[in-house]
Order: structure tokens, then sequence, then C-alpha cells
């Protein structure tokens, strides 16, 4: 079964991370199928770029992502609020 997931990089204590495709039995480090974005949890806000039309491909063809990675993909693709002015 193939899985949407998270694959290390970076240095100690810094992680960024690759969203790829790869098969659900192998080692985090094994090799990809296909590299679809990154992922920086240390920014503010957090630095997430990810090709959702990849990932749609990917998700129709029967991938599964993981639990992290399902949230990133429902944060980008719901739209964004427009900041509310504060009226005082």
């Amino acid at each position: 079964m193939m899985t949407m997931r998270l694959q290390r990089f970076g240095t100690k204590k810094k992680p960024t991370y690759r969203i790829v495709v790869m098969d659900s039995k192998k080692a985090r480090q094994s090799q990809a199928l296909d590299m679809l974005g990154t992922y920086s949890p240390l920014g503010e806000p957090a630095g997430v770029k990810l090709d959702l039309k990849r990932a749609n491909e990917w998700i129709a063809k029967g991938c599964r992502p993981s639990s992290t990675v399902q949230s990133l993909l429902d944060k980008l693709a719901k739209p964004k609020k427009p900041a509310r002015d504060a009226k005082a």
C-alpha cells in the first residue's frame, strides 16, 4: 500500500521535511516514488509548499496520507478567511 508521509531532513534540532509518496512497509529514509513538497515546522508561521494537484492524483490512485500530512492537506485546501477589523 502506498502512503503519503514525511521524510526528515535537516540538522539536529532544525528539522525540515519532504512530503513524499512511498511504500508503507519501507523505512522512513528509503527511496521515495514521488516528492510532492516540503514542510518546515520551525518558521512562524510554519512553511508548507505542496503540489495539491499531484497530491490529489495520488489520493485518487489509492494512496493514503499519514495523519500529519492529512492535517497539512486540510490546512492548505481550506480557503483563508479575511482578517476582521477590530472596531472598538
